[in-house]
């Protein structure tokens, strides 16, 4: 079912169009990227869309009742409130539910509606589907999700309690979009959301948006995540919308082959032109062939001809020439500490840079990415640890801030100060061939974009022929079209390069090797982006068997112990038992040694009396009885003796 559509826009700005008759529609649970240069007018059409801005033709219909959630490129969340708490707040009607079943808990619990059994069925019906409603809305699971987002996005519980107010402004994007995701919209619109983020987290973005249960139109320079999440494709080049099916490398041979196809059709077309026209042109005078040269002409008139295919705006001509090469070392990093005033952000750091290899640089954002590749050109003091430069190694640094620009100068004299004896036109036609033509090159640095100075950045690189350039976040501010001829202009150049880059498809085409910085040092892997992922499953997938095993083991233990524990358990029982069938046995034997004893106090008391002893008879019975008490009280002597030294034991 359709959820969005946009019909026929047109866009115009000072009378002239922008885009004209755009069409877009959105499915239910699609995965949809709108692409096109910097300026081609995604952001004005995302606007349109949600009303933001004025359509000057067409129509944007909706779904009834369809929600949507916008996240506008570089938006902060804006709050005085903690973490946990703006991102709760979500959940703010499903925690008033949660309460209210609390009350009705106290409510059955009262003796005066116990006691009541209409009350009582009334409270607890009420209960019942108050307990349903909450399980529908997911209400015993929503405290698990704001923590597994807030996870995703690296917030951890430590953080919880920091107010939104006091983080940085990536931290504040961040949390945006967390917040955006928690609420669950029909339909999200993401404005490059892969910005501020490192590569972990981006990974984490991609699995959860490819499971979500709604439908997504992503505006991305980020090729790798598009081709990780989207199945459609609408590309705004040339004032036109073009729609494709497939995820982003999909759409870029399609679009190929586009061309290619209506180049051709465009050839066969003209090429039946030239030849309508050469015979019309050759019989329209003779009488014999007027009337078919007339047809002709007609037919020519008549033909829906096919426009010149076109491809995009033209694009910048980057090349990088080193002026002479370095030797085989270029850079040495041995067990390096990074940081700001001997706050260490990481350590154990170890590089080894031959010529012509392509390493980058990646790893959470604050481990020093950046830091390092500052400490490496002495723009900050290496706090410990060793960085040595091979011989004829020719520096060129590429800063991600866009530093080492002068914001007063105008574009053509940001080069010309440094090449003060190259001609004008020269310099004129350098920066043309980075985009900078006519009256571009007087604009004031200051007032250009972030894409225009990313490109002017790379033209005094370019100017400058070093043989090892150092790179961060090149592709920061360049649209897609731009990263890939920067792409090209790196894998031909003849040179090393070492870069740090969130841009996984840039990695992936550029890199050689790969080092992963982390707060304990730095790892190598020897291959391209996908390479270093490979092996990292690989190492989980080896330390998850590993730890598997081990936990195998400790049950393998714990079962062994508890088997022991049982058998001590099962002997100390029977100990206890043996222990009280002596203690009592004991007690019998004392209780019938103390009757023995008196029986022959009796029997001893009996034969001293008078009348006894003048009866021999008597005397001799009570003789013999006094003989069988005292065997009896040895015996049971004996046997008391061997109970207590059994029940000792």
């Amino acid at each position: 079912m359709i959820i969005l559509q946009a019909n026929k826009l047109t866009k115009r700005f000072g009378g002239e169009d922008l885009f004209t008759s755009v069409n877009l529609s959105i499915e239910e649970n699609s995965k949809v990227a709108l692409v096109g240069r910097n300026g081609a007018g995604k952001s004005t059409l995302v606007k349109m869309i949600l009303g933001d801005e004025i359509i000057d033709d067409g129509e944007v219909t909706t779904k009834k009742g369809i929600t949507i959630g916008y996240l506008a490129q570089n938006t902060g969340l804006k709050s005085d409130l903690t973490i946990i708490e703006e991102m709760t707040s979500v959940f703010a009607d499903l925690i008033e539910l949660e309460n209210k079943i609390h009350e009705y808990e106290l409510k059955m619990a009262d003796s005066t509606i116990n006691s009541d059994p209409a009350k009582l069925a009334e409270v607890t019906k009420t209960y019942d589907q108050m307990q349903a409603d909450f399980a529908a809305q997911n209400g015993f699971s929503y405290q698990a999700e704001v923590k597994a987002v807030l996870n995703g996005f690296g917030f951890g519980e430590d953080s919880y309690n920091h107010k939104i107010s006091e983080l940085s402004g990536g931290q504040q994007t961040q949390l945006a979009m967390a917040k955006l995701l928690l609420q669950r919209k029909d339909l999200l619109i993401l404005d490059e959301p892969t910005n501020h983020i490192d590569v972990k987290t981006i990974s984490w973005l991609e699995d959860y948006l490819n499971s979500y249960h709604g439908a997504l139109l992503i505006i991305s320079h980020d090729r790798y995540f598009m081709d990780k999440i989207v199945d459609e494709v609408y590309d705004l080049s040339q004032g036109k919308m073009t729609h494709y099916v497939g995820n982003y490398s999909n759409y870029v041979e399609q679009k190929k082959l586009n061309y290619q196809h209506q180049l051709k059709e465009y050839e066969k077309q003209q090429k039946k032109i030239k030849e309508m026209q050469d015979f019309v042109d050759k019989n329209i005078v003779r009488a014999s062939t007027t009337k078919r040269a007339q047809s002709r002409r007609s037919q020519l008139e008549k033909m829906d001809k096919i426009s010149t295919p076109i491809r995009d705006d033209k694009s910048a001509k980057l090349t990088f020439t080193p002026e002479k090469q370095s030797g085989n070392v270029v850079l040495k990093v041995d067990d390096a500490s990074i940081g700001y005033d001997h706050h260490i952000l990481s350590s154990n750091i170890n590089l080894d840079v031959k010529r012509n290899q392509a390493m980058a640089l990646i790893g959470p954002n604050g481990v020093g990415k950046s830091t390092l590749l500052k400490t490496i050109m002495n723009k900050l003091p290496l706090i410990d640890g060793e960085i040595n430069r091979g011989t004829g190694v020719q520096v060129g640094y590429y800063d991600q801030h866009l530093d080492n620009l002068s914001s007063n100068k105008t574009v053509l004299n940001e080069i010309w100060d440094d090449y003060p004896t190259y001609p004008e036109q020269r310099i004129r036609s350098i920066l043309g061939s980075f985009l900078f033509s006519g009256n571009d090159v007087e604009k004031i640095v200051g007032n250009l974009s972030g894409g225009e100075k990313a490109r002017l950045v790379l033209t005094k690189l370019a100017m400058n022929h070093d043989n090892f350039l150092i790179l961060d976040e090149p592709t920061n501010h360049l649209d897609i079209d731009s990263r890939e001829v920067l792409e090209n202009a790196l894998i031909n150049f003849d040179g090393t390069i070492l870069f740090v880059s969130h841009d996984r498809y840039f990695i992936n085409k550029l890199a050689t090797q790969i080092v992963e910085l982390s707060n304990d040092g730095s790892e190598l892997y020897l291959g391209n982006y996908d390479y270093y992922v490979e092996k990292k499953e690989e190492k989980e997938a080896i330390q998850q068997h590993q730890q598997a095993e081990q936990a195998a083991e400790d049950d393998k233990k714990d079962v062994s112990v508890k088997s022991q524990n049982q058998q001590d358990f099962l002997a100390n029982k029977e100990a206890q038992k043996q222990e009280r069938k002596l203690r009592r046995l004991v007690e019998t034997l004392e209780s019938q040694l103390e009757e023995a004893q008196s029986n022959k106090e009796t029997i001893e008391n009996q034969m001293v009396n008078p009348d006894v002893l003048n009866d021999i008879e008597k005397l001799n019975e009570l003789q013999n009885q006094l003989n069988e008490t005292n065997q009896n009280i040895e015996s049971i002597e004996d046997q008391w003796e061997e109970a207590m030294i059994e029940l000792e034991q």
